[in-house]
């Protein structure tokens, strides 16, 4: 008998493909109330553009979606971001004229008292009549509507039927796939995966116009189980820093006044350690979910602290940035480990900054940690291209097929895919005789991490949305 989650999940998908043709049904029994004028053409400015640009998750953390807003923005498009408000939006959104962000309510949170499987369909709901409200009648029509992915359910389903209503054109931004990141935390053989693979197929084939974060990923959609057809135009466009992030060389802000402002309380002891390099700075970003596997650095690290050198290894202050389900989890289990006494020389800290705060720490640190693993091996951590632009030499978990598009072994970063390699790393490049090494990671971290969103963005989306012509002008 299937557990009563995947009758739920399986029910409500069902349900979601149901309800969004019941209501395309309804609306084109009374277009004059939901259907808007045809998309108008882009002028020399991009001034005629309208964008909706809808990410089902908090705006503050959705960069990609953020810098797609920002750079629509710049060249005179509008643009209604979409999304859950949650956390802090970048500075940049904030008062600007072409930008209008438009919250979504958030999902409701399942009373104790009513059973999950009652409650569940009801979520479903909300959401679909939320995004059907919200693009097909509050909001003016616009001529592209773009969608990250994922998730795709039910995004992908409503914003297409919304193009077709309203005669917009669906640009899908394929992040990684939800069904992968399902299959990681359900198991490829559970029922759910098998229905949200399908889903994510038929209408992923949908769009009108694809980009991708990776050259794999793109290949990738061309062949099954996906086959977008060649006739649906489809890009890579690499994630790449904001100017937000930037070396410690350009900042106008020094290390010190940096490290003042992030370490608190007892903490600032460290700081004068930390400024002449007798105690080193790591940093890793983090969702806290489950396809970042944080035993690997807490096991690094265990055994970083218990090397046998032929000098001893500095001291290590690891910062680790952000908010997500499984923080208490790896909490209860640094604060086990410091109890143990096997974290000597160890300070582990987590914090949540602000967008600003985070781009100046990155620059301040000595060696960023990424842990992200990639679901479908072929998505690229956003952290890692942040941390490029802030100078930062990075450690990479390295097992996915994609990996090399973004970090070149021995020139910018390094990769590892267990504990034991992580803490040959951090033993190598944070001790005295790694420090020429680290040198030559960090000038390959500048050098990749030159090329900004906005040249990126220019010669790709922009051309695509008719904000630059093919020659760049």
């Amino acid at each position: 008998m299937l557990e009563t989650s995947v009758l739920y999940a399986s029910g409500a998908i069902i349900l979601s493909f149901g309800l969004v043709f019941l209501l395309a049904f309804s609306l084109f029994l009374s277009p004059t109330k939901y259907v808007g004028p045809p998309a108008g053409s882009a002028g020399p400015s991009g001034k005629q553009v309208s964008v909706h640009v809808l990410v089902l998750g908090d705006i503050g953390r959705s960069p990609r979606m953020t810098y797609h807003a920002l750079s629509i923005a710049k060249h005179g498009g509008k643009v209604h971001l979409i999304g859950y408000l949650e956390s802090a939006l970048h500075p940049d959104l904030v008062n600007n004229d072409n930008i209008t962000v438009t919250a979504l309510p958030t999902p409701p949170q399942r009373p104790p008292s009513i059973p999950f499987i009652l409650f569940a369909p009801f979520k479903v709901i909300h959401q679909i009549y939320h995004l059907l409200t919200l693009l097909c009648y509050r909001l003016p029509p616009a001529q592209w509507i773009l969608v990250q992915n994922p998730p795709s359910i039910p995004t992908l389903a409503i914003a297409r039927l919304t193009c077709y209503l309203r005669k917009s054109s669906l640009m899908i931004d394929w992040h990684n796939y939800g069904w992968t990141i399902l299959s990681g935390t359900r198991g490829p053989s559970h029922p759910l995966v098998s229905i949200s693979k399908l889903y994510e197929c038929i209408f992923g084939r949908l769009g009108h116009f694809h980009l991708t974060v990776t050259g794999a990923m793109a290949r990738q959609l061309r062949s099954p189980p996906y086959s977008i057809p060649t006739s649906r135009p489809m890009i890579p466009v690499h994630d790449r820093p904001a100017r937000i992030f930037q070396p410690l060389t350009s900042l106008k802000s020094s290390r010190e006044s940096i490290l003042n402002r992030v370490l608190e309380g007892n903490d600032k002891a460290l700081l004068p350690s930390i400024l002449n390099n007798s105690t080193r700075l790591i940093v890793s970003s983090t969702s806290w979910t489950p396809d970042e596997d944080f035993s690997l650095l807490l096991d690094a690290l265990v055994q970083y602290a218990s090397a046998n050198s032929s000098k001893p290894l500095p001291p290590i202050i690891a910062i680790i940035t952000g908010k997500g389900p499984q923080k208490d989890l790896y909490l209860s289990k640094i604060a086990d480990l410091t109890k143990q006494g096997r974290l000597p020389n160890i300070t582990i800290k987590t914090v949540f900054l602000p967008f600003e705060d985070y781009a100046s720490l990155l620059a301040a640190a000595d060696l960023g940690i990424c842990l992200h693993k990639s679901s479908s091996g072929v998505d690229l951590p956003m952290k890692v291209v942040d941390m490029f632009g802030a100078g930062l030499p990075v450690a990479a978990y390295s097992g996915y097929e994609s990996f090399g598009e973004l970090v070149k072994e021995g020139q910018n970063g390094r990769g590892f895919e267990t504990a034991e390699e992580l803490a040959g790393i951090l033993g190598t490049l944070l001790s005295e005789e790694g420090a020429g090494e680290l040198k030559v990671l960090k000038a390959g971290a500048v050098k990749e991490g030159a090329r900004r969103w906005d040249e990126e963005w220019d010669g790709t989306v922009g051309v695509a949305m008719g904000f630059v012509d093919k020659k760049g002008s």
